[in-house]
């Protein structure tokens, strides 16, 4: 039978207790990360949250404690009395190693039985089991580190932005559905059937109200929900750091958020971010990386060669070229001697990507050349296609030829699966750099119409809007990204405040005025009663932490995350309704035909 703590009340967390601690009567409370048991001694190492301390039961323990420190197993919940000691045997190892609590009295609050899987750093047991129990994996110390870390960004986040004279206020869950971005969460209502209310992806609309409110600086630790597919670095619902400037322009927002992350790595990480951040626009980011997120880590940028291969005999380059497309590469320095299986798993990578194929030339240390193409070319043409690469005996140039687009996602995802296989990404090493004059549209081929790189109020670039109507893809926005090691962290732009400009700009996309009013009429009428200039951005807080805290998912930093299909292993939702909570919302749902096959 479980034990009451009576009397005892903690004094010290597990992992605080140090040397200077000698001689002083402790109370720690933990679950049994292990037990040992040496005939006449016993130990256990007692874990919470911050950490292991070794519990000390010898012959001069009462042995009613002795025996409950006997039959005491893994992940038993303990409260134990005693007085702090130097161990005789050390362990460098924790941060504890030094003492030892020689217990006087031991209370077994809660038994447990085996968990499913141990609880140790780097457990080796599938996601799924350690996701089915979830609150089992997070008594694990590297996730509680996870977690304390995130804890503490958001305090340190709150704190600056406080001291920068922001106000913190919440914005509605229950909101409008909008057309534009990802498909929205709906919920539906009871008191309006057939109505539904749209879980905010951002709440970007209610924060440009409240810069029309006079609130002049907004932040918010707010939650996001997306009905998009997953993937490593993205959740169904997820937490935005939130904020927006009145009276304010690009610099203006990029030079608080340097602060802020100057700030925040420093006192966090205790790494020094380099001010001012690299500036690159979207269109150099694509055109050296292939990406506008580009991680800077490592070299093996873009080249375009298109002028060296257009008199080219082969096909492959000058077909590209002719249909307006470009001919890139990238010089994988030293990889010359790559088998051909290889090369081709690599092709079949950049198919993923859109492109036809990968070309390459493979530079032997002897000065020889081997070439998927060298017979469609001359000795002079490789010669110049080779320099303009900066090609040297023991590289591998690796070329594809395509729409614009297509080279650029392909080459840019080469780069960084190259990048991991040749094992050049440093996880202690923070490159930052903000990328800036994004496209203000992008024709989607979907919906064979333009459509909002970032959303549809993003402010375009003075000099650009005499194009809106005429060439709308040529129109840059003042929009602005911050990427770290390859990952966007946060995007953000000015805003559209002019009537002329906000009509313009739905024009552009297709929207009729009645539809515009339809969808953001509220936000529209708010512009008609005065207006300030205002910018804002918002950083993905769990993808910052994932960085911070070296992971290589965002599961790793959210306490209770949902799988591929965004369900939740361990609570089984998402589950159907009762036919009387249909009944009460006026929906009812379309049984789903099963599928024989014959």
């Amino acid at each position: 039978m479980a034990e009451y703590m009576g009397e005892l009340r903690r004094t010290h967390y597990c992992g605080d207790l140090r040397e200077c601690n000698v001689g002083e009567t402790v109370v720690v409370c933990g679950w049994v990360a292990k037990q040992r048991d040496l005939g006449q001694l016993i130990f256990i190492d007692l874990r919470d949250r911050t950490g292991v301390v070794q519990l000390a039961f010898n012959e001069s323990t009462e042995k009613e404690i002795f025996d409950k420190a006997f039959s005491a197993r893994a992940e038993y919940v303990l409260c134990a009395k005693g007085v702090v000691q130097e161990r005789s045997s050390k362990n460098p190892d924790i941060k504890t190693g030094d003492i030892e609590v020689l217990v006087e009295d031991l209370r077994v609050l809660s038994k447990a039985q085996t968990p499913p899987f141990e609880i140790v750093d780097d457990c080796k047991t599938s996601e799924d089991v350690r996701l089915k129990y979830r609150y089992l994996d997070l008594r694990r110390p590297d996730l509680q580190k996870n977690i304390m870390l995130k804890s503490k960004v958001m305090m340190l986040t709150r704190k600056f932005f406080t001291d920068e004279g922001f106000l913190e206020v919440e914005t509605p869950m229950l909101g409008k559905s909008t057309p534009e971005g990802a498909r929205d969460y709906l919920v539906p209502s009871r008191i309006h059937p057939g109505s539904f209310y749209g879980l905010p992806q951002s709440p970007q609309l209610y924060k440009q109200l409240l810069m029309c409110s006079g609130v002049d600086r907004y932040i918010q630790i707010a939650r996001c929900f997306r009905d998009e597919d997953l993937r490593a670095d993205r959740q169904p619902e997820f937490t935005q750091i939130d904020m927006e400037l009145s009276f304010v322009d690009v610099d203006d927002v990029i030079e608080v958020n340097e602060k802020y992350l100057k700030k925040l790595f420093k006192e966090v990480l205790d790494v020094d971010v380099q001010l001012p951040i690299q500036r690159m626009t979207w269109q150099e980011a694509m055109n050296r990386y292939g990406s506008d997120k580009p991680d800077l880590r490592f070299g093996m940028e873009l080249k375009d060669v298109s002028d060296v291969v257009k008199d080219c005999g082969f096909a492959v380059f000058t077909g590209a070229l002719e249909n307006g497309g470009s001919v890139r590469g990238i010089n994988a320095k030293g990889q010359g001697s790559m088998p051909r299986k290889k090369i081709d798993k690599l092709t079949a990578f950049v198919k993923d990507y859109g492109a036809k194929g990968l070309a390459y030339i493979a530079l032997q240390e002897d000065g020889t050349v081997k070439s998927s193409f060298a017979k469609f070319m001359t000795d002079e043409q490789m010669d110049a296609l080779v320099k303009a690469m900066d090609g040297e005996p023991g590289d591998l140039l690796l070329f594809a030829a395509d729409k614009n687009k297509v080279v650029w996602d392909s080459l840019g995802a080469l780069r960084v699966e190259l990048a991991k296989q040749l094992e050049l990404l440093d996880k202690n090493e923070y490159r930052f750099v903000w990328i800036t004059e994004f496209p203000l549209l992008e024709w989607s081929e979907e919906q064979n119409r333009f459509v909002a790189m970032h959303h549809p109020f993003t402010m375009p670039m003075e000099e650009d809007i005499q194009y809106i109507e005429s060439d709308p893809g040529r129109v840059r926005a003042k929009a602005y990204d911050i990427v770290l090691n390859g990952n966007e962290i946060g995007g953000g732009s000015v805003r559209i405040f002019q009537d002329d400009i906000q009509e313009m700009m739905f024009k552009a996309l297709g929207f009729t005025k009645e539809q515009a009013y339809s969808q953001f009429g509220f936000l529209l009428d708010a512009f008609k009663y005065g207006v300030p200039p205002h910018a804002g951005l918002a950083y993905g807080l769990d993808r910052l932490v994932m960085l911070m805290a070296k992971q290589d998912s965002i599961r790793d930093v959210i306490a209770f995350p949902k799988i591929k299909d965004a369900s939740c292993l361990m609570t089984e939702a998402p589950t159907p309704a009762s036919e009387k909570q249909l009944e009460e919302l006026s929906l009812a749902v379309e049984a789903q035909e099963e599928t024989t096959e014959e």
